[in-house]
């Protein structure tokens, strides 16, 4: 079990799962379902900002070079579990608990395509509208890329408003897929300070969501996992 654990961030207690993270949102996702989950585990900062993952010991865990990575050193057959990829750390943490996702496959199909519609379309388009609209404001004067991604933004916002009307989560309970969604939509307003830009009070049913998800006690522990300072 011992060569399972990077030498630059050992284990205090090899028995519970490791989660390698920062403060992201891809990060806050896994983190808060281990909260709301009520799972013990151990998290290790990979800090972003200094590169840290790149170094050649947590390349060994996620050969993709990105955060989170989580290690169950109790997976299937009682066997070590690694995996990159925050929707499938969910994913997994729904089927080992058997918590917070559809049993049924007709429910489990619905809201797999809403986790694929986080992974493939908000993650991305949220992602690269902050960058334009933080990052490299002052690195361009080409106004294409930020209004493309700040209108795509703007859609997926009222994809979302759209689905929730008539209901108090992305499915018929609270999920991995609320889990998966809120922190990208929550960084819009905290962390790229775009609430106005993007015009967030016009989305009544996002609004109303966003309360009930993110006044959970699991949810507001879990959110600043891996936070700097």
């Amino acid at each position: 079990m011992s060569t399972w654990f990077p030498a630059r961030w050992p284990a205090q207690d090899p028995d519970v799962i490791q989660l390698y993270t920062m403060a992201t949102p891809n990060g806050q996702k896994v983190s808060i379902c281990l909260e709301e989950m009520q799972l013990p585990y151990e998290a290790h900062l990979i800090n972003i900002m200094k590169n840290d993952q790149f170094d050649p010991d947590y390349l060994k865990l996620s050969p993709n070079g990105k955060i989170p990575t989580l290690l169950d050193p109790h997976g299937p057959e009682d066997e070590p579990m690694l995996l990159m990829e925050s929707v499938v750390m969910l994913q997994y943490l729904a089927d080992k608990t058997g918590r917070f996702f559809p049993q049924n496959y007709r429910s489990r199909m619905e809201g797999l395509q809403w986790l694929t519609f986080q992974a493939a379309h908000i993650g991305p388009m949220f992602g690269q509208f902050g960058h334009f609209h933080v990052y490299a404001k002052d690195k361009t004067t080409d106004t294409y890329a930020r209004n493309r991604y700040l209108n795509e933004t703007k859609r997926l916002l009222k994809v979302l408003d759209t689905r929730l009307a008539g209901r108090d989560h992305i499915l018929d309970d609270y999920s991995i897929v609320d889990m998966a969604i809120m922190p990208w939509v929550e960084c819009l307003e905290s962390f790229y300070k775009a609430a106005d830009v993007l015009e967030l009070d016009s989305l009544p049913n996002v609004k109303g969501w966003r309360a009930r998800v993110t006044s959970r006690p699991g949810y507001q522990r879990g959110k600043d996992v891996g936070r700097l300072g």
